[in-house]
């Protein structure tokens, strides 16, 4: 059996998403909610719709404690505070994969408008309030979250990681291809999110203009 991994912010639909899809590839999924009551909710949902997968459902802090990779699935206005509440649960070693992206509806704005941010991306400012030794990766912007919680829909997209470790980058690459549809690249250096993470932004003008769930594809590879 694959490790487990957690996912915080997984109550929500990108998380939750994520969580039915490793469930049913046969991974351990540990589910983490600011309130433990809905993340045990969340967990109950999970298994109704993948029954037989391994679902539990946990505070935040005893997620991330759960498993050495720990998925942020958190808006924007949330990383920061969530990043600050974990500090005392995240330890060297971890790797976090930070799937935030800074949109301007996260202050009321335009979802098809970013913020900017000091640190260059919403990932690399979550690599400096993460505990030393906890590395992160960048991944998962690009993945609708429709299609992913939506189980009878196939998926045929790209994910594009970004890291400042291979061998980190390596395994997250290898959890998100353990999706069906889903490959993965390695983009490079952690600064790249500030690129990746823009074209969340990119894709909801898209869906919005032609009605769908657009996603990405790399030719060439």
């Amino acid at each position: 059996m694959p490790p487990p991994v957690s996912i915080i912010g997984a109550s929500g639909a990108l998380g939750f998403g994520l969580a039915v899809r490793w469930g049913r590839a046969g991974v351990p999924v540990v589910i983490g909610s600011r309130d433990a009551g809905r993340a045990r909710e969340a967990a109950e949902r999970a298994r109704s719709a993948v029954p037989g997968a391994e679902f539990e459902g946990l505070e935040n802090a005893d997620a991330a404690a759960r498993a050495e990779t720990v998925v942020l699935s958190v808006p924007f206005r949330s990383q920061s505070e969530t990043l600050t509440n974990l500090k005392g649960a995240l330890r060297e070693g971890q790797v976090v994969v930070d799937a935030t992206v800074p949109l301007a509806a996260a202050v009321s704005g335009r979802a098809t408008r970013t913020l900017g941010v000091w640190q260059g991306s919403a990932a690399q400012q979550a690599a400096e309030m993460v505990p030393e030794g906890v590395r992160v990766v960048s991944a998962l912007h690009t993945v609708s979250a429709a299609l992913l919680g939506d189980l009878d829909r196939p998926l045929g997209e790209d994910v594009l990681v970004c890291g400042d470790r291979r061998e980190d980058k390596q395994a997250v690459i290898e959890l998100i291809e353990r999706i069906e549809g889903l490959r993965a690249i390695d983009a490079g250096r952690l600064e790249m999110a500030r690129i990746t993470e823009q074209l969340t932004a990119l894709l909801i003008s898209i869906n919005v203009r032609h009605k769908t769930h657009a996603g990405i594809k790399i030719t060439g590879l």
